[in-house]
């Protein structure tokens, strides 16, 4: 099988062996749109390119997802998922933030679907918008369980443009002190901040 047309002088993208186990092929269909977004922006990356990175047919992720916008939403971390990681502690709840947010993205190695979403806002305006809005409302629910405030919406939208700016910072620019941080580092500069925002 070979890989998937050059563009703009990229190397082709070699396809994955195909699977009859749905669940295996969801999985891949998950990873390779992770990849996807993160490394060519969400206007530009395609369902037929995630097909084919994923080793499946187009009509499959359509199929499993219904659209490209389902699909991107779909990648991004649950409430669900997020939950395991936040749940506990009120006072704690901002280091725990922070750990999660710096290991998702360091695990990543850049192809977190945030990343993705914060380079749609020039391409795709309207998309991005909807994207942030799904994406603050799965948030609200979440933090709702460990921190229930009447404030709470403005709280999380706070939280997120903060994180959005540190993104850019450190993983898309690459640039500058946050940067140039240990994991750690960033962990302990982040966790202030949180706490200023979700608790006091």
């Amino acid at each position: 099988m070979t890989g998937s047309l050059p563009e703009n002088g990229q190397k082709p993208v070699p396809a994955k062996r195909r699977t009859r186990q749905p669940e295996v092929r969801r999985a891949a269909i998950l990873e390779a749109a992770r990849e996807a977004f993160a490394n060519r922006g969400f206007a530009k990356a395609t369902i037929r390119e995630i097909a084919h990175r994923a080793g499946v047919t187009h009509g499959l992720v359509i199929r499993h997802f219904g659209s490209k916008e389902q699909l991107f939403l779909a990648a991004v971390p649950s409430s669900r998922n997020l939950m395991a990681e936040v749940a506990g502690d009120p006072q704690s709840l901002p280091t725990r933030v922070a750990r999660s947010y710096v290991r998702r993205m360091s695990d990543s190695e850049g192809s977190d679907p945030f990343i993705a979403v914060i380079r749609a806002v020039a391409s795709e305006e309207a998309a991005a918008k909807r994207l942030f809005a799904a994406m603050h409302d799965e948030s609200v629910k979440m933090y709702a369980h460990v921190i229930p405030s009447p404030d709470l919406p403005e709280r999380v939208s706070c939280v997120g443009a903060y994180l959005i700016g540190v993104t850019f910072s450190r993983y898309v620019h690459r640039y500058g002190p946050l940067a140039e941080m240990t994991d750690e580092e960033l962990i302990r500069h982040l966790v202030p901040h949180l706490r200023a925002i979700l608790l006091d």
